[in-house]
């Protein structure tokens, strides 16, 4: 059975309630509905002139606490992680592959060019060099070719001529990343394919 409609009665009370500033957490902790329902009746509702103020102050406070949040995140993050040893870079470069990594061959595809800068220097770390990475490009349609070569090929760190081959994919992105998705594959990498899979299994032994 699908979910009970709402009634008028408590649609209006979703309305009112943000017409009076209340934030979409301050609603779930009023009201007893998901916050999927809740958002589905908030949209576009406008805060009334007379709460205006209240909801400003509230709204500014919140992103005085999220940025004193990040500050303290990131001070501590600082504290756990000083340096990255060989081993570390080794485990990064493991897990990233596990997540992200083809079964078939040796490469690894994904859209966020911090995560594949990461990923290739920890490669280095294991001992591949960068002489034998090759990368392929899925683009939307929409997305300049030449410019998206250029960015993954600058973001890998490796020549424009070892992009070996571009996808075009038909539609537009969308808000997707602007260059598409990177696959960045070791040629003649199967030793040390082997022991990224041997590394899989110590860490899966060992956690």
């Amino acid at each position: 059975m699908g979910k009970k409609a709402l009634t008028k009665e408590q649609i209006n009370r979703i309305v009112s309630l943000r017409q009076k500033g209340h934030s979409l957490p301050e609603l779930k902790r009023k009201l007893p509905f998901g916050y999927g329902t809740i958002f589905k009746y908030i949209g576009g509702v406008e805060i009334l002139p007379e709460f205006k103020d209240f909801w400003l102050d509230k709204r500014r406070a919140s992103v005085y606490r999220m940025k004193k949040e990040q500050e303290r995140a990131r001070k501590d993050a600082n504290r756990t992680i000083k340096t990255l040893s060989k081993r570390e870079r080794i485990i990064i470069a493991t897990c990233l592959y596990w997540a992200e990594g083809s079964k078939g061959d040796f490469s690894l595809s994904n859209t966020d060019p911090v995560l594949i800068r990461v990923y290739v220097k920890c490669l280095e770390t294991l001992g591949v060099d960068k002489r034998r990475l090759t990368i392929n490009l899925r683009i939307f349609e929409d997305i300049n070719k030449e410019k998206a070569c250029e960015f993954w090929s600058k973001t890998v760190g490796i020549p424009r001529s070892r992009v070996s081959y571009v996808v075009m994919l038909g539609g537009k992105k969308k808000g997707k990343l602007e260059y598409g998705m990177c696959r960045v594959r070791v040629t003649k990498g199967a030793y040390h394919h082997k022991l990224i899979d041997s590394f899989k299994d110590i860490i899966s032994e060992k956690v």
